[in-house]
């Protein structure tokens, strides 16, 4: 029997039986496995991929909405994945065109490389916003944070949600609710008996990622991050929007390094919901 091409191949929904074939994936492209964070977005999002007739999957990519049910605000695309055995064959353009044929007219926002950059460009996407990956272990100056911070608790929750879909612009309680079995450690800062923000740390691979990182300004993100490295010994891992430089100056300052510069782009808007000012991290790139 003939094998079909790759355009005759469907494109299906993935769910979290589909896991192992996503992490073989992401290893098949020199991406770490992230297993940890596949199955957050695979349990809280839409997963899209293509099956290979010889077993695995020919490409993979998860879409996570936020906002109402009925009628998203904004959707995420992220992990967009084509293995090397099929990549330059027109796969991944197939599988975006796909994604943003059944999004109608919902918003999508993504974190490019500058690999991937020109097909989103081509099928619509623009550059709306830059983002710097840091990594490193987190030296601490032994001066005390301006801002007090402590663990989060299950009473914090309403206020912690309110204050994300502020700051965010959309409801994403599916993702945020999940952060308490997901993340490490998720610590809130408070001024006045008031929560004024509120990060988590998360495993992946040999690192801890710090996302998502909320907070009234530079001095409170600062406080929410020392606080998250007292609790590891892994390096520290984050993406922040270069417009805080301030933030960007002091994480390297304390040992993280730059390591790669991400384009952030949308398509439908001309810029991301909510306010940036006090939106310093994603959860993960891959999500929003």
């Amino acid at each position: 029997m003939p094998t079909p091409s790759l355009a005759a191949l469907p494109i299906r929904r993935l769910t979290l039986r589909d896991l192992t074939a996503c992490a073989d994936l992401s290893e098949d492209r020199g991406w770490p496995r992230e297993e940890h964070k596949w199955s957050l977005l695979l349990a809280a999002g839409k997963g899209y991929g293509i099956d290979d007739p010889d077993g695995g999957l020919v490409a993979a990519c998860v879409v996570t909405e936020y906002g109402l049910h009925e009628r998203p605000a904004l959707a995420a695309v992220g992990m967009v994945l084509v293995a090397e055995r099929h990549a330059r064959r027109g796969v991944g353009r197939r599988l975006m065109r796909h994604i943003v044929s059944a999004a109608g007219t919902t918003p999508l926002t993504l974190h490019a490389t500058s690999y991937g950059r020109p097909l989103y460009e081509e099928l619509g996407f623009k550059v709306t916003g830059r983002a710097e990956m840091l990594r490193g272990h987190f030296v601490p100056t032994g001066a005390p944070e301006r801002v007090a911070t402590r663990a989060a608790t299950a009473e914090d929750l309403p206020t912690l949600l309110r204050l994300d879909e502020e700051v965010f612009g959309a409801d994403r309680t599916h993702m945020i609710t999940r952060l308490p079995a997901f993340a490490d450690r998720l610590r809130v800062a408070e001024e006045g008996g008031r929560l004024i923000g509120y990060a988590a740390a998360w495993p992946n691979m040999d690192t801890h990622v710090v996302g998502p990182l909320i907070a009234r300004d530079t001095d409170t993100a600062k406080a929410l991050v020392a606080s998250l490295a007292v609790g590891t010994d892994r390096p520290l891992r984050t993406d922040i929007d270069v417009r805080h430089e301030e933030l960007l100056g002091w994480a390297k300052e304390h040992g993280l390094a730059s390591v790669a510069f991400n384009s952030v782009m949308t398509y439908g808007i001309t810029e991301l919901p909510g306010d940036w000012t006090r939106r310093f991290a994603p959860l993960t790139v891959a999500a929003g």
